[in-house]
């Protein structure tokens, strides 16, 4: 569909209003330059599509000061950094039909950060205080409490998702791709840490994107599970061959020959817990059932699992079948080093070495001849070598 003609759109107006914005928030600029201006009598006020084209009423540009529209611009390319559409596509298919409550939770999410940051919007704007919601809150969390409403916003397709009767379609000019996005995306998240870095104010909703669009929270247990798994699969890999159960094959060769089967060994595990002073006794407990927990799952557990509890020495060597059955002694100095020594020197060495710590150790110079897994737990912790395998366990400790 071609867009409906609006031949006197007052462009130098609406583009003085983005170098405004794009000047404000530098960190936006990139997202700002990338939307196409698309004149159209047909929306109400500005709108944008999920390609990045921003559809423009001249009739509300030409009634609008340029300090508002320089807010406006900043609010429709929020819709996009933010991914609106493709958050809205994994609503309830009954949200996703109703996309003015959709748009009015949209709105709320992106405006209380703009006029938290001093940014002026016209008349008319959607908060999340006329609902009776607190502020800094995500769409999907205000969507509940939005009551039908017949009419309201509707900043487009790449917003909530629903194509306007106003916009190109996947086949207009000036699209910006889903690859480009996610670039665009990237891009200004890195740009909004850097000014935070450098000049310190960052409004908290744009601080609090950028630092989930870079660092994705994860749950510490899927992604320890994940590892484990992975280490324990690729020790269980190690197959070798044995006599001891004569390949099938042999039969055929007349009993001439015995060829040896193929044999598949379970991996044996070893865990290295932290136990200096600056850890947790509740922390531990927990962190080392999820590790026991996980190895019992992909059939490892007897007595293939040695615990061993260190600070600056190896206190206790236990193997065991549940976490309860640990003995978590020390509470001095810390140096993981001597705990994963005392693992590989084990009689049984292990394919697979788990260490539970809060990070602040040192760390053995050169990758061992096993898979290396850190667990570290704690709000901050230092980061081991990059060619050990870590899984943060965010938070005060495991819930």
């Amino acid at each position: 569909m071609r867009p409906d003609p609006a031949p006197h759109l007052d462009r130098a107006k609406l583009l003085a209003a983005r170098y405004k914005a794009a000047e404000a928030r530098p960190y936006l600029a990139s997202a700002l330059y990338a939307l196409t201006v698309v004149p159209s009598a047909g929306v109400r006020t500005m709108g944008v599509d999920r390609h990045w084209r921003c559809y423009v009423s001249p009739a509300f540009v030409e009634a609008t000061e340029v300090v508002e529209l320089a807010g406006v611009w900043i609010h429709e390319v929020a819709h996009l950094l933010r991914d609106h559409h493709g958050r809205a596509e994994r609503l309830p298919a009954a949200d996703q039909r109703d996309h003015v409550r959709v748009n009015i939770a949209q709105d709320c999410e992106i405006n209380d950060d703009l006029l938290a940051d001093g940014l002026a919007l016209p008349e008319g704007r959607m908060e999340p205080r006329l609902y009776g919601l607190p502020t800094g809150g995500l769409f999907e969390t205000y969507l509940p409490a939005i009551p039908p409403t017949p009419h309201g916003p509707d900043c487009g397709s790449g917003a909530h998702g629903n194509p306007g009767p106003w916009e190109l379609g996947e086949g207009g000019p000036a699209r910006v791709g889903p690859v480009e996005a996610e670039a665009l995306r990237r891009q200004t998240a890195e740009a909004v840490r850097d000014h935070r870095r450098t000049r310190g104010r960052i409004p908290a909703g744009w601080a609090r994107w950028a630092e989930e669009l870079l660092e994705p929270t994860v749950d510490w247990r899927q992604a320890l599970a994940g590892a484990v798994r992975e280490a324990a699969a690729w020790a269980a890999g190690a197959v070798d061959y044995t006599y001891r159960r004569p390949s099938r094959r042999t039969p055929a060769l007349g009993g001439r020959v015995v060829l040896p089967s193929l044999r598949r060994p379970l991996p044996r595990v070893a865990v290295v817990v932290d136990t200096s002073g600056s850890m947790g006794p509740d922390d531990l407990a927990a962190a080392l059932a999820e590790v026991t927990g996980v190895l019992r799952e992909v059939g490892v557990g007897g007595n293939r699992v040695a615990v061993l509890a260190c600070d600056a020495d190896v206190h206790a060597v236990t193997r065991v079948r549940s976490a309860g059955e640990v003995t978590l002694a020390g509470g001095g100095g810390t140096d993981m080093r001597v705990g994963i020594g005392a693992a590989l020197a084990l009689p049984d060495r292990p394919n697979m070495v788990v260490v539970l710590t809060d990070g602040y150790t040192p760390w053995p110079d050169e990758t061992p001849s096993c898979r290396l897994i850190a667990a570290l737990i704690g709000e901050d912790p230092p980061a081991p070598p990059s060619w050990v395998e870590t899984v943060r366990v965010a938070g005060p400790g495991p819930a």
